[in-house]
């Protein structure tokens, strides 16, 4: 396993628990950045799932999985954290949910979708993931990802007269990059991920064999304007995640 994956799997192990309460239960209506930033665009490329054989690549604690099984999807899935898979295999009693890495998918069959929600920026090696992923499509099957918007991963925080303010940084630096998540028990927390140029995104894409089908720089939904109106404020202006849906050649 590498370093990478080893603070990953740690950091996941120590809020898994907390993660999960703060998405289902405290904001029972759905938490901003996932349910009402990402997942509405993901759900959108994804379109009719019902009959469909979908692989989750880090499934986190079965959320995404719960949802399409709901919608008649084949799912299984996997992930890093033992503490997440835990958790995902209460909520999905009945779905194969494994341990394992994007590095080495734990399936050897084939399927219609992969799906990779807000996971490959924790990979350094893009290449790696995407040789994986190709491997358990299906000829012309579907991988959908949903990532750091990489124009919006380059603000950096400063501060001038008393006041803090974002500005723009080194976009073309491929770098390991650090943010803050405020969670409900533990703290702050401090998460890393990796920041990729849209040309080294694009090109890993077109060396690994896929075609880029759509592309969306993820919106708030209206409701969340009401129940999270700074983060709202926010991301109607600034692309924070983008979803991508790619076909295997």
């Amino acid at each position: 396993m590498k370093d990478e994956e080893k603070k990953i799997k740690k950091l996941y192990d120590f809020m898994a628990k907390d993660y999960h309460e703060l998405r289902t239960k405290k904001y029972p209506q759905g938490w901003f950045y996932n349910e009402m930033l990402e997942m509405p665009a993901t759900f959108k490329l994804l379109g009719n799932v019902k009959g469909k054989k979908i692989l989750d690549l880090g499934c986190g604690s079965g959320i995404y999985a719960k949802i399409l099984t709901r919608k008649g999807a084949v799912v299984k899935g996997f992930d890093i954290s033992p503490e997440m898979i835990k958790i995902a295999r209460k909520e999905n009693p009945k779905l194969d949910l494994r341990l394992g890495s994007g590095y080495k998918i734990p399936f050897k069959e084939k399927f219609d979708v992969v799906l990779a929600s807000l996971v490959i920026h924790y990979f350094s090696d893009l290449d790696k993931v995407f040789k994986q992923v190709s491997k358990v499509l299906k000829k012309d099957g579907i991988f959908i990802f949903s990532t750091g918007n990489p124009v919006a991963e380059c603000r950096k925080k400063v501060k001038w007269k008393g006041k803090e303010f974002r500005v723009f940084d080194n976009y073309f630096r491929n770098r390991k990059i650090y943010g803050t998540w405020n969670n409900i028990k533990i703290g702050k927390v401090k998460v890393f991920s990796y920041h990729f140029t849209y040309e080294i995104l694009i090109k890993a894409i077109i060396k690994n064999g896929f075609e880029i089908m759509d592309y969306i720089d993820c919106y708030p939904i209206k409701k969340a304007k009401k129940l999270f109106p700074g983060d709202y404020r926010t991301c109607s202006k600034i692309p924070y995640f983008s979803a991508w849906k790619l076909k295997k050649k």
